[in-house]
């Protein structure tokens, strides 16, 4: 475990990152790490070392860092997906410059949504009631065998707090982040709400549920698709789509400039229509 201090044109701040790996790797969260080029890390044994970002994601709101100088035994990584409500966890970091702090608490919930600044969200957060404070952001939360499970992000009130979970998707995001110091993602450029369908719809698609289609941006990879405001969209590429995140999950790398179907209800029928998303940029 690290305590970071962090100067950026923001000003300063403090914050805390785990050792992932043995060459210096530092996960953390990206908004501890907002604006800055590099930080110092001060380590539990009382080592220091200068530490420079090598990437960051504001979208799951994940970072790291690496570290310039020896660096303790990396914590092992967990699956969060093995979590249950009620199962003991502990949250390490630097709550109000209080180095080399530790809080127990249990899962309170799993599968929460937490809206990023970048303005998605990420999915599968894990809820627990670890009491966490400014500065535990980017610390390990830990289950009862000292894996990390998650990263601290978020305190959403009194006795409850919110991490990033560390599953095969965040895995990826943090290879890809220290690989290629970015992550690449498609965009399709609507904007939707969720809906109940009918019920014979619903059971010709087997979902109870559909996205709604409120906007389409012009010169989109969808308005080159021909999908207008009012169609129901109820799959892509072969998966059901009921909520705006249920098609951010499919807008990964691999969805770049790769033709995809996506099934709409419009005007009393099912419609097919191809897609091709683009590289999602800016973000």
């Amino acid at each position: 475990m690290a305590s970071l201090a962090v100067r950026s044109r923001r000003g300063q701040g403090t914050g805390s990152a785990s050792v992932v790996s043995a060459d210096g790797i530092l996960l953390t969260s990206a908004h501890v790490v907002a604006g800055a080029d590099r930080a110092e890390a001060a380590f539990g044994d009382g080592t220091e070392a200068d530490a420079e970002v090598i990437g960051r994601d504001p979208l799951s709101d994940l970072a790291v860092l690496r570290a310039h100088g020896p660096v303790p035994p990396a914590v092992p990584l967990g699956d969060a997906r093995t979590l249950r409500v009620g199962q003991l966890v502990v949250a390490l970091g630097t709550p109000l410059g209080l180095a080399g702090s530790v809080t127990a608490g249990i899962v309170s919930n799993l599968g929460r949504s937490l809206p990023t600044a970048a303005g998605r969200v990420v999915d599968e957060v894990i809820q627990t009631d670890a009491a966490l404070n400014p500065g535990n952001s980017g610390g390990a939360l830990a289950d009862g065998t000292g894996r990390m499970v998650g990263v601290n992000t978020a305190v959403a009130g009194v006795g409850l707090g919110l991490a990033v979970p560390i599953n095969p998707a965040t895995r990826e995001i943090i290879d890809a982040l220290v690989a290629h110091g970015r992550v690449r993602r498609a965009w399709l450029g609507i904007a939707g709400a969720q809906v109940r369908l009918a019920p014979e719809l619903a059971e010709r698609v087997g979902s109870t549920t559909g996205l709604q289609v409120t906007g389409v941006v012009d010169g989109s990879p969808a308005e080159v698709a021909g999908i207008r405001p009012g169609d129901i969209a109820v799959s892509l590429d072969g998966t059901g789509i009921v909520t705006a995140t249920s098609i951010q999950r499919l807008m990964v790398e691999g969805a770049i400039d790769r033709e995809v179907e996506m099934t709409l209800w419009r005007g009393g029928a099912l419609v097919d229509v191809f897609v091709v998303p683009r590289e999602l940029v800016g973000s």
